[in-house]
């Protein structure tokens, strides 16, 4: 008895949670949603884009592809089958989703909303997926930290490597050779500190700091031969203040640029980019043949912080002679805009390369001001993305290895948490309105996440590390030396 009596009850709560509206002319008002997907341009195949709408009680949304086929989703919140969606959008590529919202607030009254649309692109991403950092906005303490993968087809989010596994370290920056899961840097900072180089199937736990360099190997990027990599090597240094507005400001007491042969285990340096001003944040065209960087003269620190600003400059390398050129080529002087530029990254296809600006400093993650810029590097010509920027910090951003997609840090939704977008440049050159990393729950993810994404990038396959290997290589410091080209 107590069975049947189990499956009535549960089939009245299906029927109440997929209540239909009764029939209702569409209102003028646009439905309040969170994330704002709202004439947002997506993949086909992306992670359903569920939403949230303020004061509902019961949602119900009918989804129309502009070519064909048609969804519903019922529930507390816009919350779409998979399946579903995945095929929804892949049989309307090039073409728009119409989404007709009705809700039924507390008192039990439906509205009907105006329709929004999505517009599926032509542009692929096939990548298969994201992998970040999380880390506190504070960045003042690096516990439970770790570096984390996300399937972009799915919910699906699992550990790279996370702070248990080397406790009481810092989980610091990582690199990808064009998303390549087995091309992949990874530094671990604090005692027994070191580059994890996963190059292949092998991983090796680098000593990066010499007798010859300024520092440990800090910022980097691989070339796309998967041999070498560039990195500057850093002594960063941070500052807190008591200003609201602006309460951290790293920095770098010496940095110079270096490139690491991972066949030989040597690095290779010149005296054009190891200087005592600050060279950092290095990336290499996709050709190979050269190196973006960010080069700033030497300011009393910290109390001239805010006269600390970075050109935008590149010099040749040569991977036969395993040299660099024989002078700089400054793209973008900091002292003709009386602004700051950092972390130069080219488009895959050589079309684009996108940038930060701020008033100053090297950090644009802690720079509300810190806006994407993109050169086009046919021309020169750069400008800055008003279609993509918010009043706060835009920064941190990475291209799609297929190009035309790229992805960035945001902290427009409160200032504080930095979170993650998509984009696309389209033929025109122009950037679609971003949309914000789809989430089973959205507003409850964020709502409740105590983190922020650091340092985004995408991946074209899973990244597997041996995290047990890495806990002993770290913790019986199994180091091996780099040298340096002589």
């Amino acid at each position: 008895m107590k069975t049947y009596l189990y499956i009535f009850i549960f089939a009245i709560l299906a029927s109440c949670s997929k209540e239909r509206p009764p029939h209702m002319a569409p209102s003028a008002d646009s439905p309040d949603i969170f994330p704002d997907y709202t004439d947002v341009t997506i993949p086909a195949g992306i992670a359903p884009m569920n939403f949230n709408i303020s004061g509902a009680g019961q949602v119900y949304v009918k989804v129309t592809g502009g070519i064909e086929g048609e969804m519903e989703s019922f529930g507390e919140w816009a919350d779409f089958n998979e399946k579903e969606w995945h095929l929804l959008t892949e049989r309307n590529i090039g073409a728009d989703l119409t989404f007709d919202v009705s809700v039924k607030d507390k008192n039990g009254h439906w509205k009907r909303y105006a329709p929004f649309v999505m517009h599926v692109s032509d542009i692929p991403l096939k990548d298969y997926g994201i992998v970040y950092r999380k880390i506190a906005p504070g960045y003042q303490t690096f516990s439970k930290t770790g570096i984390y993968q996300r399937e972009l087809s799915s919910f699906e989010e699992t550990a790279v490597l996370e702070e248990t596994a080397v406790e009481g370290k810092c989980l610091n920056c990582h690199y990808s050779n064009r998303g390549r899961n087995d091309q992949f840097t990874l530094h671990i900072r604090g005692k027994n500190g070191g580059t994890i180089l996963n190059s292949g199937s092998n991983l090796t736990y680098l000593n990066t700091k010499t007798p010859e360099t300024a520092g440990n190997a800090t910022y980097g990027y691989w070339h796309p031969d998967g041999r070498y990599i560039a990195f500057s090597v850093n002594k960063i240094v941070q500052n807190f203040y008591l200003d609201k507005e602006h309460n951290i400001e790293p920095w770098d007491v010496v940095s110079d640029i270096v490139v690491y042969d991972s066949e030989t285990n040597r690095i290779i340096t010149s005296p054009l980019v190891a200087t005592p001003r600050c060279e950092t944040t290095p990336a290499f065209s996709p050709d190979g043949k050269k190196i973006f960087f960010c080069l700033a003269d030497s300011v009393s620190m910290p109390g001239d912080y805010r006269q600390l600003k970075y050109s935008l400059c590149s010099i040749d390398f040569d991977v036969k002679t395993e040299s660099f050129g024989t002078r700089i080529d400054t793209l973008i002087c900091a002292d003709s805009i009386g602004k700051s530029i950092s972390l130069p990254r080219p488009s895959y296809d050589g079309r684009f390369l996108m940038y930060n600006m701020t008033d100053h400093g090297t950090s644009p993650i802690h720079h509300a001001d810190a806006d994407l810029w993109i050169m086009d590097l046919s021309t020169g010509e750069s400008r800055c993305l008003t279609e993509v920027n918010s009043d706060f910090s835009d920064a941190y951003h990475n291209w799609s290895p297929g190009g035309g997609w790229f992805l960035f840090n945001s902290k427009r939704r409160d200032g504080m948490y930095g979170n993650l977008y998509f984009s696309c440049i389209g033929t025109d050159g122009k950037a679609t309105k971003p949309f914000m990393l789809p989430q089973r729950n959205p507003e409850q993810y964020y709502d409740e996440a105590l983190h922020s994404f650091n340092a985004p990038d995408f991946i074209t396959d899973k990244i597997n590390l041996d995290m047990p290997h890495i806990r002993s290589m770290v913790k019986n410091n199994e180091i091996v030396n780099v040298s340096v080209k002589k």
